[in-house]
């Protein structure tokens, strides 16, 4: 899991607001280069950066301090705030940042949004900050009548690969993530979610890598001392712990369901390994028990699954993955492994 320290600019200051009130912004650093320099020493690819006035005003207002932390470090920069046309984004895109958050676009001006995407692809990301569920817009100002899961679905649909999930409640506060909206988003589409709003220490980010998520913004915490970068870094980098899986047995079941339409399609076996393998190809590998290997679905036949969620069961010995099945699922050419209807006449009584 990547980690995105974050530096918000309001008044060319960083600084941190809790809930997305403007009125609480207090200053955290002195020099934006300065702290983004202090990052990189400690080991991020990536820093996150928002333009706090731009997203007010609609309006780059602190593109300077972005293209100077570019073009001055190694770190990779995602910028969001303020990003409302196609200009916009080729300022930032041509200066040297390497993506662009679009966040109130994406939810007022679809349109915008599904050319930039198909300009610039994986460059451009989509913001989704939630209030109560809600979709907010114009620096947080606003609260549309968008769920943000329906809006999550909708970007899917024009190609966004990454998205960063924003619970306004928890951003500044140190409260911890939100980690039933963030398994809602995740398990709903395919995108990379980046988790953004709560982390108050590297328990949180162990949390977020074992849940699955790709990356997750951490501010007031690097800020307030309660969360090392370095450490939050490495433990990113650590592969997520699915041994709870494998408590009672080396290999636990797991039944294999059509995403779109709920049919399950087959139930195989997995081990530790081909679990890690499913989640981090996005295909379904399985454990032969006849042949004693590992075997991915698809890989002689071209039927393969694409993951769109994967979960445990209450007692943490069975699996559902939920996929898009290319073709049949079954050896025999049905789409599903269950076919044989066995006779029998339902008890009315």
């Amino acid at each position: 899991m990547k980690i995105f320290p974050a530096i918000d600019i309001k008044d060319g200051n960083c600084v941190r607001l809790v809930k997305g009130d403007y009125a609480t912004a207090h200053k955290v650093a002195e020099d934006p280069l300065v702290t983004a320099r202090s990052f990189e020493e400690a080991g991020a690819e990536w820093i996150h950066m928002v333009d706090l006035d731009g997203a007010k005003d609609a309006a780059l207002v602190n593109k300077e301090i972005f293209v100077r932390v570019a073009n001055e470090t190694g770190l990779k920069v995602e910028v969001g705030g303020g990003i409302r046309t196609m200009e916009a984004v080729e300022e930032y895109l041509s200066h040297g940042i390497s993506r662009v958050i679009l966040g109130s676009a994406a939810v007022k001006n679809p349109a915008f949004a599904k050319e930039a995407v198909a300009k610039y692809g994986d460059r451009i990301a989509i913001g989704i900050d939630a209030r109560g569920g809600m979709v907010a817009a114009e620096g947080w100002l606003d609260t549309s009548d968008v769920y943000f899961v329906d809006l999550a679905k909708e970007m899917e649909k024009i190609g966004v690969k990454t998205i960063i999930f924003t619970d306004i409640s928890r951003d500044g506060t140190l409260s911890g993530p939100n980690l039933d909206q963030l398994r809602e988003i995740n398990s709903a589409v395919s995108c990379d979610i980046i988790a953004s709003g709560g982390v108050s220490g590297l328990a949180d980010i162990v949390t977020l890598r074992d849940e699955g998520l790709y990356g997750a913004i951490a501010g007031k915490a690097i800020y307030t001392g309660d969360l090392n970068v370095r450490e939050a870094i490495a433990e990113g980098e650590k592969l997520r712990d699915l041994s709870r899986y494998f408590a009672k047995s080396e290999l636990i079941p797991a039944i294999v369901q059509e995403a779109s339409t709920g049919e399950v399609l087959m139930l195989a076996y997995m081990n530790e390994e081909s679990l890690r393998l499913t989640l981090e190809t996005g295909r379904t590998w399985f454990w032969s028990r006849s042949r004693g290997e590992l075997w991915n679905k698809g890989e002689t036949s071209g039927h393969y699954q694409r993951i769109v969620s994967v979960s445990g069961d209450c007692d943490d010995d069975t699996l559902l993955i939920r996929v898009e099945q290319t073709g049949a699922a079954c050896h025999t050419g049905h789409h599903s492994c269950f076919f044989q209807p066995i006779g029998f006449k339902p008890f009315r009584g």
